[in-house]
């Protein structure tokens, strides 16, 4: 404990320094601000608190109004006074054109500027969004909580007598949790009602409370074999403890099988399947699951990705949550329910129907196939391989390659201990062949040279040690987004006609593709295709193409390819989210239970692409999508025609340029610069070759210091103030390492400086008479210090001896070398943070991870500064040498909003007008809550900045303009570049309109193909060899599956035809036709009347007269 005097003094030391420290209190009259007019005199007061710190004394001090002429001025707008010029220190201390590096943690590109959006008024007060909510929150919960209650007691039902049997004999005490009413019966009626449903959960009352029992337990039977309450004269006990799982929990039953000596006695397994409930095994079944169940879990598994251990563990739950658990059956279930789904694969590709049965399964044949994919035995008309030139793009295959290494599996299990139910069969391709082909290749690491892309990297990482499999790759239609089969590549072209031509798209394309043709050569002979190089062509998807290097974007776009409309090839990225949510499933699995899960739900997919096409082609694309591209085909065309108008003596000789190089791809690209200017050191060499012809002639040099390296020390003094301006706001903002030692940077600078002024004594006289006027502030920093360089001069004080003859045509010859060398690397550093901010978003999820993408981002946006601040500096020192006229300058002036990432024109248009329509809703909503009070009104400054919108934006002209300018040849060629890109989107958006009209053609052609295909099978079913059930249910299910692309086809159709309708008006609902595909007399004519034109023509359906039925109304599907 401290002694007494000590604490008195801490006490005495801590009141002297708070009244030390204690701030002065500022105090204004409320009444004298709102009252007193400007001119009157304002009374302040000061609080000052005593040295001893117990009293506050309040002293008066009389505050003068602003003068006159001071409240003039601050009433006025100040306005900048620009003079003829500037010098090189004011230029670089303005910040309006400067790139801002103050916010280096934003993941977003630079804001376009704003315009401000009128104020909406709106009269609405704000109300709850749920009304039936909000009415159930204040007045309904207790109800309902107490209803809750009393549905654990009996309720309304008698314990006294059965209401079945109305007998008094037995009391009733059971209760079924899912039949109707909630009755309490007896034991004896229970069993009897239950008959029809021997898997309900029922409970039995004890005089107090419900207690959860089964029918088991009260002596009921389930017989199999004959009809409910028929029982067997033979019945065959089954295992007295048979479990059956259903879709509310497991259940214990006795069961009894059929043992009847009839020829409709079949074996137990059989028997248990006609019931619905698929058995374990085929000898001596103890366990079964329903297929209701099995059905749940398939569509729980696919939709919601849901596993199998989830799922019967919710089972278990359901069966008893109080930790009792029921009979295991986990593996079981497992096993049976991969069977099932396999089996629901083969019946869907109506191998049940086929006569050669399931070990007839060609390759690839279970897969689900896009219908509105050119299938030249489907779905193309006769000739169409000698279509006209200007009509081949209809006719294109279009192809998406890319990998996930998400979907890795660990070295578990083999092929040989868990083979694959159907391997090859749909999507992933035979094992045998592949695993074999892999024995004879080592390992390519071929890393990528272009791209910051991981599609080449992870394969070969430490990642990948421990696995089997390190990862899927596939490919997919690339308009439509259906999976397909694998080799990667020679697996797909195996099954397409060689004839199609071929528009193939992947992330990395650029290196894929350079030998393909020799590892083609390579491949088993299953899948070795001999590719036709004519017929292919290879693109990066819209999105990827980004992160590839400039000359990528040019060789590789689909935007200049021809007859690809405006596909974007990234539809495959659409299946990898999908099934990504399996992977850590599929991780742990043997390769046969991988393949199976794999196909199943790729499956699934493509079968939700195919029901949905009716609605997703028709009213998603070809309703929306035909119309936009039809208003933007027609937009970009009237572009490009005022555009060919204004160059109308360029044109052809442009346009044949751009027919040249789609013919032969060797040719001139007429979409990139060829004209490259001189770079700052190549001027540097002429310059110095220059002068040593000089001195060779016998000139007398002024000092050994030539004029052009004098002028290049300038510029290299002015690049190191840049780079230590950089580096101190770096610092400042702590994204840089804190050991750089500013104060050993500026004294190295200021040792350069002054080595340049004797330098510029002799050159430029006039920029010492200039400095020595000037006087320096005492903490001027080095970066800040004016170089006065020639350009920072008058052109009076130029003149007159004021600098030497040559110096300022040098510099301005090294000037417009660094505004060409600048550009191209600004592009190149915003070219890279596009991809750092996208691999930050995608990637970087801890702390740690985010610190170092941060710091990688500030050292990328400190080379945007320099870059950009070289340029503009550059391009301010022409315009003062050509005394102002912006013409002479050669380039456009970079501003502070021109400096952001290559995005397309029409994508920023559309992601603007989302913006500004989100920043509507927001408004809207804000004025809601102020309108009830829930906000703070707005004073008028900030209604402004929050009313503000985003126009339009278009890309910055740093992307758009060629590589370099200022000559006129320089100049053709940037105007021959945006032509020719404008002739490509015009034509691309064309081609966007004819093959969305084509995809809606072949669609229904695709179906009826289809509902041909199963009416088929039906005809075909050999009714005198096949028992009457199996036959009578084979014929109901192709008549099912050929109503079913009936109905997708006149679905389709009346969606396409249907009148648009205003925003809020509803559609009536789509009704199927009553006319069935397949009839009585159908069946039993046998095949001949499939041979037959006119009857063949009924059994499809008439399309076209079904169309006139339908347009008469509107609408809608199901």
């Amino acid at each position: 404990m401290a002694p007494q005097g000590f604490r008195a003094k801490r006490r005495r030391n801590e009141s002297a320094s708070a009244s030390a420290a204690s701030p002065s209190t500022l105090v204004f009259g409320v009444a004298d601000l709102i009252t007193a007019p400007e001119s009157a005199p304002l009374s302040s007061f000061v609080d000052r608190p005593s040295s001893d710190g117990r009293s506050m004394h309040r002293e008066a001090i009389p505050i003068n109004p602003p003068s006159p002429l001071k409240r003039a001025r601050l009433a006025t707008p100040s306005t900048s006074s620009v003079r003829d010029a500037p010098s090189a220190s004011e230029t670089e201390k303005e910040d309006e054109g400067r790139y801002d590096m103050t916010n280096l943690n934003d993941d977003d590109y630079d804001d376009p500027p704003i315009t401000p959006l009128p104020r909406v008024p709106n009269p609405k007060r704000l109300e709850p969004s749920d009304k039936s909510m909000n009415r159930w929150m204040r007045l309904l919960r207790d109800i309902y909580l107490v209803q809750l209650l009393r549905r654990d007691g009996c309720g309304d039902a008698s314990t006294s007598e059965c209401p079945r049997c109305m007998s008094s004999g037995e009391p009733p005490q059971f209760r079924c949790q899912e039949c109707a009413g909630g009755l309490l019966m007896c034991k004896e009626c229970c069993g009897d009602v239950h008959a029809d449903n021997p898997l309900h959960v029922i409970e039995e009352w004890n005089g107090i409370y419900f207690t959860k029992t089964s029918l088991k337990s009260i002596g009921f039977r389930v017989q199999l074999g004959h009809p409910p309450r028929h029982p067997c004269a033979r019945p065959l006990p089954g295992y007295s403890d048979f479990v059956v799982v259903h879709d509310n929990g497991i259940h214990s039953i006795n069961i009894d099988f059929c043992g009847c000596d009839s020829e409709t006695r079949a074996e137990p397994y059989i028997q248990l399947l006609r019931a619905g409930w698929y058995p374990a095994t085929d000898e001596r079944p103890q366990t079964a699951v329903t297929f209701l169940a099995l059905d749940k879990f398939h569509l729980l598994t696919l939709q919601a990705k849901i596993t199998a251990y989830d799922y019967y563990t919710v089972l278990e739950r359901l069966t008893d949550n109080t930790g009792l658990k029921p009979p295991d059956r986990y593996q079981i279930f497992l096993r049976v329910a991969r069977q099932y789904r396999h089996l629901l694969m083969l019946k869907r590709a109506g191998r049940g129907h086929d006569p050669s049965g399931v070990w007839g399964t060609g390759a690839g044949e279970l897969a689900v196939v896009c219908p509105v994919c050119p299938d030249p035995k489907v779905n193309l008309p006769e000739g169409w391989e000698d279509a006209p030139p200007e009509n081949q793009f209809l006719y294109v295959l279009f192809l998406a390659l890319d990998a996930c290494f998400r979907l890795k599996r660990r070295m578990i299990s083999s092929e040989i201990k868990d083979p694959g139910l159907g391997t090859g069969w749909a999507y992933v391709m035979e094992n045998a062949p592949y695993r074999h082909y892999l024995l004879t290749v080592t390992d390519q690491k071929e890393m990528s040279t272009c791209s910051g892309l991981a599609a080449l990297d992870y394969a070969n990482t430490k990642y990948s040690r421990g696995y089997s499999t390190t990862g899927v790759g596939m490919g997919v239609c690339a308009r439509h987004e259906f999976a397909n089969m694998d080799y990667i590549f020679g697996s797909i072209l195996r099954h397409l006609d060689a004839r199609l031509r071929k528009i193939v798209s992947y992330d990395i394309v650029c290196q894929w593709w350079k030998y393909l043709l020799e590892r083609m050569k390579q491949l088993p002979p299953l899948v070795r295709v001999t590719m036709i190089l004519a017929l292919f062509r290879f693109v990066i998807p819209k999105m990827h193409i980004h992160a590839h290097t400039m000359d990528c974007q040019v060789q590789f776009s689909l935007n200049l390819v021809p007859g690809s409309g405006q596909t974007d090839g990234e539809g495959i990225e659409r299946p990898w989210a999908n099934i990504g949510a399996i992977a850590s499933s599929t991780r742990v699995s043997g390769p046969g239970a991988r393949h199976d899960a794999l196909d199943d739900h790729w499956n699934f997919w493509n079968w939700l692409k195919l029901i949905g096409l009716h609605a997703l082609l028709i009213a998603s694309i070809l309703r929306r999508r035909l119309d936009a591209a039809k208003k933007e085909s027609a937009a970009q065309r009237e572009a490009f025609e005022a555009f060919t108008i204004q160059q109308a003596e360029r044109v052809p000789a442009w346009k044949q340029m751009v027919v040249d190089f789609e013919r032969d791809s060797t040719a001139k690209n007429p979409y990139e610069t060829k004209i490259n200017g001189l770079t700052e050191m190549e001027v540097r060499l002429q310059f110095a070759r220059e002068e040593e012809e000089e001195a060779k002639k016998g000139s007398i040099a002024l000092h050994e210091v030539s004029p052009s390296s004098f002028v290049a020390a300038g510029l290299e003094l002015e690049d190191q103030q840049r780079r230590v301006r950089v580096q101190a706001e770096l610092k400042k903002a702590g994204t840089t390492a804190q050991q750089i030692n500013m104060k050993d940077l500026r004294a190295k600078l200021n040792r350069g400086i002054n080595r340049f002024r004797t330098l510029q004594a002799t050159y430029t006289p006039a920029a010492i008479q200039a400095l020595a006027r000037r006087t320096p502030s005492e903490d001027e920093l080095a970066e800040e210090v004016p170089l006065m360089l020639p350009s920072s001069l008058s052109a009076a004080e130029r003149e007159d001896g004021g600098c030497l003859r040559g110096v300022v045509e040098v510099e301005n010859s090294l000037r417009a070398a660094q505004c060409r060398t600048a550009l191209p690397r600004l592009r190149n550093q915003l070219h890279i943070k596009s991809r750092l901010l996208l691999y930050k978003k995608n990637n970087s999820r801890h702390q740690g991870m985010n610190t170092r993408s941060r710091t990688i981002v500030a050292r990328n946006e400190s080379k945007i500064r320099l870059h950009s601040e070289k340029f503009q500096m550059a391009w301010q020192a022409r315009l003062r040498l050509v005394n102002g006229d912006t013409s002479k300058v050669g380039w456009p002036q970079l501003k502070r909003e021109d400096i952001r990432c290559m995005q397309d024109a029409e994508q920023l248009s559309r992601d603007a007008e989302k913006r500004r329509k989100a920043t509507e809703r927001r408004l809207i909503r804000e004025d809601e809550m102020r309108d009830d009070g829930l906000l703070p009104a707005l004073t008028e400054d900030e209604e402004m900045v929050s009313r503000g919108g985003e126009n339009m934006r278009e890309i910055s002209w740093i992307w758009t303009m060629a590589g370099t300018a200022g000559t006129d040849e320089e100049l053709e060629d940037a105007l021959r570049i945006e032509w020719s890109k404008a002739w490509a989107r015009s034509r691309r958006w064309t081609e966007e309109v004819r093959l969305l009209e084509e995809e809606w053609r072949r669609l229904p052609i695709s179906y009826a193909h289809r509902e041909a295909a199963w009416v088929e099978r039906a005809v075909a079913v050999p009714l005198e060899t096949t028992p009457a059930a199996e036959a009578e249910g084979k014929i109901a299910y192709a008549a099912k599956q050929a109503q079913l692309y009936r109905d997708l086809a006149e679905r389709a159709e009346a969606k396409r035809t249907e009148p648009r309708l205003a925003k809020g008006k509803k559609r009536q609902v789509w009704q199927a036709s009553w006319d069935p595909v397949i009839s009585a007399e159908n069946i039993e004519g046998g095949g001949e009347s499939a041979s037959e034109g006119d009857e063949a023509e009924d059994e499809r359906g008439d399309i076209e007269s079904d169309e006139e039925l339908l347009m008469g109304g509107e609408v809608d599907e199901d």
